[in-house]
């Protein structure tokens, strides 16, 4: 078993509404800090080995953070510190299709769709033997977040959704979007066809890096920033899962016979019922979100905490803004028993 550095930071405590922002420790004073180290560990599950990160006393409540797509298990390097500080344990798993996580059976197909994704969260955490946990997420990772809140409310505490309700209907044809939104998912009718599946095996590299730049059009990371995740996306699976999920929500794909109803249940989105907080970047170039909380936004959700647009951060919230994370995650966690 290895182990990989991470930058500590100091802790975050929970504050709500407005003084958050005024209150959060400076990226500078963070980096300041000495490092923590994270376990790197598999676990076993039916369908899957999941490489994880896990960091923290190993008797700590468990929060569990889910990265999207094209990302890692390294989204949440930033968060995780003020987690642990605080006396949480922090588990970061990669999701199917990347790093080092694989498929137990080799003859399996590999698909991806939304419910599939929710599963894996559960699997993870029967396997590591969690009855409780609280969970994060962002793009692929908060819509698996939500699913495993919605579906399993006896075993979610508290959910910060980054991107908000994001469950899909996949049983019924969508209308499209006005036409700047269906722009900003060029990449997913691009994957629809085989020229993007080619490219996409041939690119995933350059396509994944350009993805961040224009959906995070603020952030300035570094080669070295990027170059530590992209290794995740070399993973053997990695373009049939991502193929399958862009193809299955717009029903271009079959979905696993086991998910049926599950997706029919998704359909009707469900509520959350664990106390939530939605976060948004204010400069998302996947999806800009309104000024106003839509009523459709409320009604998925019984115990919305709040909803937070952060301004100057696009996409890759955790990355770009991860105090933002870990304080909504501190403010909550305090709050719930």
């Amino acid at each position: 078993m290895s182990t990989t550095p991470r930058r500590t930071f100091l802790k975050v405590t929970g504050i709500g509404g407005a003084g958050i922002l005024a209150h959060m420790t400076t990226r500078g004073e963070m980096e300041a800090q000495a490092p923590a180290r994270a376990t790197v560990a598999m676990v076993q599950t039916p369908v899957l080995s999941i490489g994880y990160e896990d960091s923290g006393d190993p008797r700590g409540f468990p929060v569990i953070l889910l990265h999207g797509f094209p990302d890692d298990a390294h989204a949440f390097d930033d968060v995780v510190a003020p987690l642990t500080t605080a006396g949480y344990r922090a588990l970061v798993p990669y999701l199917r299709g990347y790093g080092p996580t694989r498929f137990r059976d080799a003859s399996a197909p590999r698909m991806a769709e939304q419910a599939a994704i929710g599963q894996d969260v559960i699997d993870f955490a029967d396997a590591l033997r969690l009855p409780r946990f609280a969970v994060a997420g962002y793009d692929w990772g908060g819509r698996a977040a939500a699913i495993a809140a919605a579906l399993h409310p006896d075993r979610v505490r508290a959910t910060v959704l980054i991107g908000g309700y994001t469950v899909q209907n996949t049983v019924t044809p969508q209308p499209p979007g006005d036409p700047a939104g269906e722009h900003r998912l060029w990449y997913q009718y691009y994957f629809n066809t085989e020229r993007g599946r080619a490219g996409l095996e041939a690119n995933r590299r350059a396509i994944c890096r350009y993805l961040w730049q224009v959906w995070s059009p603020s952030w300035r990371f570094t080669g070295e920033t990027y170059n530590r995740t992209a290794p995740s996306f070399d993973n053997p699976d990695f373009v049939d899962v991502v193929i399958h999920s862009y193809r299955h929500r717009i029903m271009n794909a079959p979905g696993e016979p086991r998910f049926k109803e599950v997706e029919a249940k998704l359909a009707m989105r469900p509520k959350i019922q664990a106390p939530s907080i939605t976060l948004y970047g204010a400069e998302d170039g996947i999806a800009r979100p309104p000024a106003e909380s839509p009523p459709a936004e409320r009604a998925a959700f019984e115990k919305l905490v709040a909803r937070r647009v952060v301004p100057g951060v696009g996409h890759f919230m955790p990355r770009e803004r991860p105090e933002a994370v870990s304080s909504a995650l501190l403010e909550l966690l305090a709050s719930t028993s």
